[in-house]
């Protein structure tokens, strides 16, 4: 029986899929203010709630991913300790358009100019663009000339031209585009690698609220998190933790993959188990595990799943089912909740995979990635 259920990976909002993704949003905020996430399946905040940066550089990978061969003898640290995000796009993307009033009427030149939502901006003018509020300023200070637009859309790059118009009331240049820049949220580590601070989590892709694509991202930090309370999933009604960043950073989010994000801590954080070994997809067995997660008591602690329903053959984030089983976990979450995306799995002594999606209809079942999927995705960062 099919279950209506929200789409993940930041595409939240879209009821078109049949789990729901466990990363949550988080506004922009002092350290000190708790931040309620919302009950979207949403893990970007709008530019307007989160402050923007230029003189950026894209992030670049130095070394190739891990091939699947070489794993058997791979050792990492579990994580399950809670971490936030906050990241910027490679320019900035189209999610919305709205009518400009000018005195001949009501008119859109993004439109009459092409663009579509999700369409990326990434040059003004030849000049690549560093936020929204860049984008804003060139718009304004254009004094109505036609600006040569670098776009991306889907994998073909294209060039159009774009002439904003005056908006007496506003006095002045407006094109009618509705653009995003950055985002933030929380999520779950699931490993660490030993010695180099490189570290994976989520276990699905961070995707743009409005557009439903999955963000390229620019730069972002990664800031220890707090978790203040939990709200108890309940079947229509997907559970959450609440918390807030704490202040500083303590690593970089360096990439985003339909199977995680992966980033660097500054530091190896203290870790509540030794390495252990990673666990194939062919050595994940139906039957007892389980996960380590982070609740509001704020220390990382096992609680008991059963994994069913196995697909070897499976490339993305959702290869098998998890069913929450512990008393405790479900006395205090009802299951599995936002925020959760990332908690490691852990059966017969490896790390087998992380908890990626809930049901909507069932909290106390989701679905579950294979370990080895994050880490193939994973390119080796350079120390």
């Amino acid at each position: 029986m099919r279950k209506r259920i929200w789409k993940l990976l930041c595409c939240f909002l879209l009821m078109v899929c049949t789990t729901y993704s466990l990363a949550v949003p988080i506004s922009a905020g002092t350290p000190e203010k708790e931040i309620a996430f919302a009950m979207s399946n949403q893990f970007t905040a709008p530019t307007s709630l989160i402050s923007t940066v230029s003189n950026t550089q894209p992030l670049t990978i130095t070394s190739p991913t891990l091939a699947p061969e070489s794993l058997q003898d791979l050792n990492v640290y579990p994580g399950g300790m809670p971490f936030g995000v906050k990241f910027y796009t490679e320019g900035v993307t189209v999610v919305g358009f709205c009518d400009v009033e000018t005195e001949h009427g009501s008119v859109n030149p993004a439109t009459v100019a092409g663009l579509r939502p999700k369409d990326m901006i990434l040059k003004v003018d030849g000049i690549a663009l560093t936020s929204a509020n860049d984008l804003t300023d060139r718009i304004e200070a254009c004094g109505g000339r036609e600006l040569t637009l670098l776009c991306r859309r889907g994998k073909r790059e294209f060039e159009t031209q774009l002439t904003p118009v005056y908006c007496n009331a506003e006095a002045r240049y407006k094109t009618g585009i509705w653009v995003r820049d950055s985002g933030a949220g929380i999520g779950t580590v699931t490993f660490i690698l030993p010695d180099t601070g490189a570290f994976a989590g989520l276990g699905h892709g961070i995707c743009d609220a409005d557009t439903g694509s999955l963000i390229s991202m620019k730069r972002g930090t990664v800031s220890d998190v707090t978790i203040s309370s939990v709200v108890k999933g309940a079947s229509g009604a997907p559970g959450e933790l609440k918390g807030y960043f704490n202040a500083g950073k303590v690593g970089a989010l360096l990439g985003n993959s339909t199977c995680g994000v992966w980033g660097m801590f500054s530091e190896v954080p203290e870790c509540t188990l030794d390495p252990m070994p990673v666990g194939l997809r062919d050595e994940i067995e139906e039957g007892d595990a389980y996960i380590l997660c982070t609740l509001d008591s704020n220390k990382t602690e096992k609680y008991d799943v059963k994994i069913s329903n196995i697909n070897r053959d499976a490339k993305g984030s959702k290869c098998y089912t998890v069913t929450v089983t512990d008393p405790d976990l479900l006395a205090v979450t009802g299951g599995i909740v936002q925020g959760m995306s990332g908690s490691p799995i852990i059966q017969n002594g490896k790390l087998v995979g992380a908890v990626t999606h809930v049901l909507i209809n069932d909290p106390t079942t989701g679905y579950g990635i294979f370990l080895e999927n994050m880490l193939v995705n994973m390119p080796m960062m350079a120390r």
